[in-house]
């Protein structure tokens, strides 16, 4: 064997892996596999206590934080992290809310390690704007209703609002889901309506999406922000603007939180 090929066999490998967003029943079965066959595991700071017992009890766990508005480990620091680990030959789980292409940096995370030679695997999730709709019972795109799904984040690394790109999501028949948008709500509004899109567009916003905390505020475009002030809000929260949410159902939600079942490792 070449002696670079040698020394690649040595490293262990890095798995970037969607938690869901958050309850471990929304876990892959991949993922559930992945943690629970992780040497190391780092992990963001919304991350629950159920997800993280799945890893087994010799797992060296790490948070990095990765919450909105908090201090947090530098993303440089995070690769570093995860090489060094990986180059100790260990499996390492980097475990992220949602799913880790959605806003998460695996991109940047996948280009650095594979540039030093680590072998990487991304392990899919269930984005937080499925979890809401799912958990709230409408549908993200419907039949003469809505044909597309936007997908966005109203901010831009420094936390200021996006300037362009609006226009996209002032289209009646697209549904928009926003993230890291809840302290810009008024501003997104006012951006949608400038761009088109009716003040009357019903729109909902969905406090832990998927958890069965979650909560959901039901309003409109152009009472968006109001609506969402009076609930004070202190957790992740997704908004998605678009005629589908008015088929929300919030009693149903409730109901299917108390039929779950938690995830159990498997022995």
């Amino acid at each position: 064997m070449p002696p670079e090929l040698a020394h690649a066999a040595e490293f262990g490998r890095v798995l970037l892996v969607g938690a869901g967003p958050g309850s471990a029943d929304l876990l892959t079965l991949r993922a559930a596999r992945a943690i629970e066959g992780a040497d190391a595991l780092l992990y963001d700071a919304l991350t629950c206590a159920e997800v993280l017992d799945l890893a087994p009890a010799r797992c060296l766990r790490i948070q990095t934080g990765k919450r909105a508005g908090k201090a947090s480990m530098r993303q440089e620091t995070i690769n570093r992290l995860m090489l060094r680990l990986a180059r100790r030959g260990l499996t390492v789980v980097r475990l992220k809310g949602g799913d880790p292409s959605v806003f998460g940096r695996v991109g940047e995370e996948q280009a650095f390690l594979a540039a030093h030679g680590i072998p990487v695997e991304i392990v899919p999730g269930v984005t937080a704007a499925s979890a809401a709709a799912a958990q709230f019972g409408f549908p993200l795109t419907h039949r003469g209703e809505a044909r597309r799904l936007l997908i966005s984040t109203a901010i831009v690394a420094d936390g200021h609002l996006l300037e362009d790109g609006w226009a996209a999501g002032a289209d009646a028949e697209t549904t928009l889901a926003l993230y890291m948008g809840r302290d810009q709500a008024g501003a997104v509004a006012q951006r949608l309506m400038a761009h088109g899109r009716s003040a009357a567009t019903p729109a909902i916003a969905v406090e832990n999406a998927g958890q069965r905390c979650a909560r959901a505020i039901p309003t409109t475009l152009s009472n968006l922000a109001r609506d969402l002030d009076a609930a004070v809000p202190t957790g992740p929260v997704v908004l998605i603007i678009g005629e589908v949410t008015a088929q929300a159902d919030i009693a149903a939600a409730t109901l299917s939180a108390e039929m779950r079942r938690p995830l159990t490792v498997s022995t």
